[in-house]
């Protein structure tokens, strides 16, 4: 019987695939991106030693982003949000994950305001 395969399956084979590649370590480690419909998620992670150096989201409670978390302006304020946090945990250089999704709109938007705002991808 054959089904349909859906949007995030391929997504998320897409995902597994550069995954295989792409490993963050101490120095480097990996910035992470999940979106949803209404949110943006950034984690900033260290892959050998299975921590999450910083996190941002527009989910945050108290955060400016909450209301406008599903656009481009919610999407640069997490990424200027994530650069900060990473910064403070010492690190200056990561390896971008954009999690399956196209390098466009959102996912572009936060990649472009953690560079403006210090990161090095």
């Amino acid at each position: 019987m054959i089904h349909a395969i859906s949007r995030n399956d391929l997504r998320l084979r897409v995902h597994q695939r550069i995954r295989k590649r792409l490993t963050g370590s101490t120095e480097r480690p990996r910035l992470s991106v999940f979106r949803s419909l209404k949110h943006i998620y950034a984690q900033v992670i260290d892959d050998r030693s299975g921590r999450t150096l910083a996190a941002a989201s527009s989910a945050e409670k108290g955060s400016p982003t909450a209301k406008s978390g599903g656009n481009l302006a919610g999407a640069k304020a997490v990424g200027k949000l994530i650069a900060e946090r990473a910064s403070a945990a010492g690190a200056k250089k990561v390896v971008f994950d954009r999690g399956g999704y196209r390098y466009h709109g959102r996912v572009k938007a936060l990649a472009d305001a953690a560079r403006a705002a210090g990161l090095e991808f």
